[in-house]
């Protein structure tokens, strides 16, 4: 690999906290090492219709604090056909752009592995709220989400208590369990439902309910993964019928998504984003960074892909012992 002169850095998919950060941080790194930096906006449609913005050290000021993306971004059905491929490569020709780093989860980094099978370096950077890239520990936004989900499940919870109601709080995680896992332990929720582990209706949740009765407990929060694709107000409704307990549903939906970034969030992507600078100045592409032990490495984008992300049963049996 040549020594790169010009970077593009694009964001894809679902936009999470701390994506700003991510970009400020590669920016900067970039441009004190002499290298050209370029944003592409709304993601690989920007890459195919060359929608592309200089980026300098001044064009990325305030934006650390700062949800959602400053790059904008989109699906784009059009990058997944090879002839979508070769328009964004011929883009990359167009605007010099030597290498490129991808702010997403797993659909954007396939599409940064299929760059780099057409010869286009790239550095994946996981951006995800639902922590369910496989390769690396920790997602850039997974944290911020789950301190939302708390903060609002926390004010659920006084109307809960304060009219001994059960309360049915649906979050995201479409193909991911994580969000309800975590947020579920941290809230103390009596139930916690992911696609991840079948349930029973009878005896994981109307029997666990009049259990948990039994010990004098009148209030109930139970956290659903979206990923059930469960009906929650009919769902509450059905609680509601076998337990005599009154039961409302609330779904979360996009506030998740929004907001300033957590502490750990900024600084998870910065630390990943001075990394990427780092790899593609070293000549190294076709990689991920990832979080693993504590520690920050790069594997090979399609080994990275390969990867399945194993659910944390342990947690889960865990959360069901204490969350009583």
């Amino acid at each position: 690999m040549n020594k790169v002169k010009t970077i593009g850095i694009l964001t894809s998919g679902g936009d999470a906290p701390g994506m700003n950060a991510a970009l400020r941080a590669i920016v900067r790194s970039a441009v004190v090492k002499g290298i050209r930096v370029v944003g592409i906006k709304r993601g690989y449609n920007g890459l195919i219709k060359g929608d592309i913005i200089e980026l300098d050290l001044r064009s990325v000021s305030d934006i650390i604090h700062k949800g959602g993306t400053y790059l904008y971004t989109a699906r784009c059905l059009e990058f997944k056909d090879e002839a979508g491929v070769d328009l964004a490569v011929e883009t990359c020709k167009k605007f010099g752009i030597d290498g490129i780093i991808v702010i997403g989860g797993d659909g954007s980094f396939r599409g940064a592995a299929d760059l780099s099978a057409k010869g286009i370096p790239c550095v994946g950077i996981p951006g995800t709220i639902d922590n369910d890239i496989a390769a690396s520990d920790y997602t850039i936004g997974f944290n911020t989400a789950l301190e939302t989900i708390c903060e609002c499940v926390d004010k659920i919870r006084d109307t809960s208590q304060s009219h001994d109601r059960c309360s049915i709080v649906e979050v995201m995680g479409r193909d991911a369990g994580w969000l309800a896992l975590e947020s579920g332990i941290a809230v103390g929720a009596t139930i916690i439902l992911v696609k991840e582990i079948p349930f029973d209706f009878q005896k994981d949740v109307i029997d666990r309910i009049n259990r948990t009765i039994k010990t004098g407990k009148k209030h109930f929060i139970i956290v659903v993964s979206e990923g059930l694709e469960l009906d929650v107000n009919e769902f509450a409704k059905h609680v509601e019928r076998e337990t005599n307990i009154v039961t409302r549903a609330t779904v979360l939906g996009y506030i998740q998504r929004g907001g300033s970034p957590s502490v750990m969030d900024r600084v998870m992507a910065t630390k990943m984003g001075a990394y990427a600078v780092n790899l593609l100045e070293k000549g190294k592409g076709n990689r991920v960074v990832v979080m693993q032990k504590n520690k920050l490495v790069d594997i090979d984008i399609f080994d990275a892909l390969a990867m399945k992300k194993e659910f944390d049963f342990d947690a889960y049996n865990m959360a069901n012992s204490v969350n009583i």
